[in-house]
């Protein structure tokens, strides 16, 4: 990366550590539409943010801002909804762009179009709730289900409506049970046993609900999934994310040589 990167793709925490191929492809495919596209692999510091940590929150966000700052990146593309409000909020200097908004401008792959014509799944799509009332982004989604050619379930929460995966709030260490009655909430009122979500976060929240979920970077760079095929699962341990994260983090050095 130089002085002359025009934008920076920031895939966030949850999706690195979820999977690292689709954050390799996604970046590839940036930089052939999007020619002068970097990447960063940092924490926006939301987290922090989440606990009441203000000081350590702005030391972190300062030092992604500083890298940002440092490539002199005029626009910033997310794929983490919780970046999207974070960094729209405070950086100031930057465009701030959903990846979900971006890809009905720059369109999918020509590869991934229609690849779920055939499928006899139907995808019930969560909603994540940071983003609940940026309409754009969800109609994004849909477009991007419709190219695919995949069945979609709009379940009687959804958009501006959706309910809280059960991630949110840092409800997962605060209070484990709590968290899970909300998961087991969510996926009752989805008829589907799979889901497509748009946050790693989101999809395995999915998962500890017992449906069968994938993040919707699955399926525009991954293979046609159906009945047939074997879902992801849950992390095996937090090694494992933190393994991932790395992997990730090679595959952008990779690309960005």
């Amino acid at each position: 990366m130089n002085n002359k990167t025009k934008r920076v793709f920031i895939p966030g925490c949850s999706l690195p550590s979820y999977n690292p191929e689709v954050v390799k492809k996604t970046l590839e495919y940036l930089q052939e539409k999007l020619p002068g596209t970097g990447a960063i692999l940092k924490c926006c510091g939301k987290p922090t943010k989440a606990l009441g940590q203000v000081g350590k929150f702005k030391e972190r966000y300062g030092q992604l801002q500083g890298e940002i700052d440092r490539l002199g990146a005029e626009e910033i593309i997310v794929a983490c909804q919780s970046c999207f409000l974070t960094m729209s909020e405070y950086s100031k200097n930057q465009k701030v762009v959903s990846l979900w908004e971006l890809f009905p401008q720059i369109g999918l792959p020509k590869e991934a179009i229609g690849k779920g014509k055939n499928s006899d799944i139907v995808f019930a799509i969560h909603d994540s709730c940071p983003t609940r009332n940026r309409k754009p982004i969800h109609d994004g989604i849909r477009w991007i289900m419709k190219e695919l050619g995949y069945k979609i379930e709009e379940p009687p929460h959804t958009g501006e409506n959706t309910r809280c995966c059960g991630f949110g709030g840092m409800v997962v260490p605060a209070n484990p049970d709590l968290a899970l009655r909300v998961m087991k909430r969510r996926t009752s009122e989805m008829e589907s046993d799979y889901v497509v979500a748009y946050c790693a976060a989101c999809r395995e929240s999915m998962v500890k609900g017992e449906k069968k979920a994938v993040h919707i970077l699955d399926l525009i760079f991954g293979e046609k999934f159906d009945s047939k095929t074997e879902f992801p699962g849950l992390p095996g341990s937090p090694i494992t994310s933190w393994a991932n994260r790395y992997k990730s983090k090679k595959n952008i050095n990779e690309v960005l040589k």
